[in-house]
């Protein structure tokens, strides 16, 4: 183990959202500090900062991870994508646009959560249940909907990679 003298930063390089990204970083900092103040991504949201409401959540290696709970310097090597690197130029990801048609949102402070989490569980079963999605999508808090309308983006989500893959 290596040991660090308090105050003193470390090189982290990462793929942030498809670009090689390199920042000095104090240990102690979350990725999610240095997501949002370092790269000035601010669509990864800081909710609860205790992993808990999963609105900081981003891909790691293309699995979900709470960015609040992960040291930025864990991040050094691996692949993150974040909210912004979803769309596609001006055009939405079908997640995007699943919810989008659903108005799954009100405020849609959680809704980079959601969404990231919706992108692995497609990535992974590209045509989930109801209660599939329902389940995945349980580490997710949201105060302003009931989440029905959530599930509903979900699912348009999926008519849209379907209709796209025919």
């Amino acid at each position: 183990m290596t040991s660090v003298e308090i105050g003193s930063e470390l090189a982290v390089s990462l793929t942030l959202n498809g670009a090689t990204t390199s920042v000095r970083v104090d240990p102690r900092r979350s990725l999610a500090d240095v997501i949002r103040e370092d790269c000035g991504l601010t669509g990864t949201h800081l909710g609860c900062e205790h992993g808990v409401c999963g609105a900081c959540t981003v891909l790691v290696d293309g699995a979900p991870a709470r960015s609040c709970l992960m040291l930025a310097v864990q991040a050094d090597g691996v692949e993150i994508i974040t909210i912004e690197g979803l769309a596609e130029g001006d055009e939405f990801s079908p997640v995007q646009q699943g919810m989008v048609d659903a108005m799954s949102f009100q405020c849609a402070f959680c809704a980079p959560g959601f969404l990231m989490s919706t992108v692995a569980l497609l990535a992974e079963n590209p045509n989930p249940s109801t209660e599939e999605i329902r389940a995945e999508l349980s580490g997710n808090l949201c105060r302003c909907t009931g989440y029905q309308s959530i599930v509903d983006g979900v699912e348009r989500a999926v008519e849209i990679m379907q209709r796209g893959a025919q």
